[in-house]
């Protein structure tokens, strides 16, 4: 995952968690949002490590 799509976690999970009043039967769209913004929160860090460990493998660019 990069971090586009961890930002577009955040933004759906957000939305879900704290904009959405609506229900579905046998489904809490509120928890499915907190779960999303977690999962968008890992992948962001996961990304951004992941992206600094490569740069400084990279030869310098003269």
């Amino acid at each position: 995952m990069q971090i586009g799509g961890s930002l577009f976690l955040l933004a759906v999970g957000a939305i879900l968690a704290f904009a959405v009043r609506d229900s579905i039967d046998a489904v809490d769209l509120t928890m499915v949002g907190y779960i999303l913004i977690a999962v968008g929160a890992l992948g962001l860090i996961i990304s951004l490590i992941v992206n600094g460990q490569r740069r400084d493998r990279e030869p310098p660019v003269r």
